[in-house]
């Protein structure tokens, strides 16, 4: 059974840092690209970054670059987001994606890929 697990949600401080993780199951990383995607209140999905398995490259959103760090970790089958100097817009519930392939479609749509069940990131003083 294909799964993806995210973890490391929780209630931030602006200006403060969390790790996300992204553990899959039931299928290996490697073929994959993965994305970061995160949805607020009221708004649409969006995407948050993306990290292909063939060369490592990674893409992230412009309001993202120089904050968050994608990465991922073959042996442990796990995808890592690194969110740096939080601020209270980047408060959503944030999902790992998953399409067999090399491309990062960061503009959608994302129907046909697996995605997990979120984790809440709440960005409050």
């Amino acid at each position: 059974q294909v799964q993806l697990v995210e973890s490391g949600g929780g209630l931030v401080q602006p200006g403060g840092s969390l790790r996300l993780s992204c553990a899959a199951s039931g299928f290996v990383l490697d073929n994959f690209a993965i994305l970061w995607l995160r949805q607020a209140p009221g708004k649409e999905r969006e995407a948050v970054s993306c990290i292909l398995s063939s060369d490592g490259s990674r893409y992230y959103a412009d309001s993202m670059k120089g904050r968050f760090t994608i990465s991922r970790d073959n042996a442990k089958n796990t995808v890592f987001l690194q969110m740096n100097n939080l601020a209270p817009e980047d408060t959503a519930v944030y999902y790992c994606a998953a399409e067999y392939g090399n491309r990062c479609i960061l503009n959608g749509p994302w129907d046909d890929f697996w995605v997990g069940q979120g984790t809440q990131v709440t960005v409050s003083s």
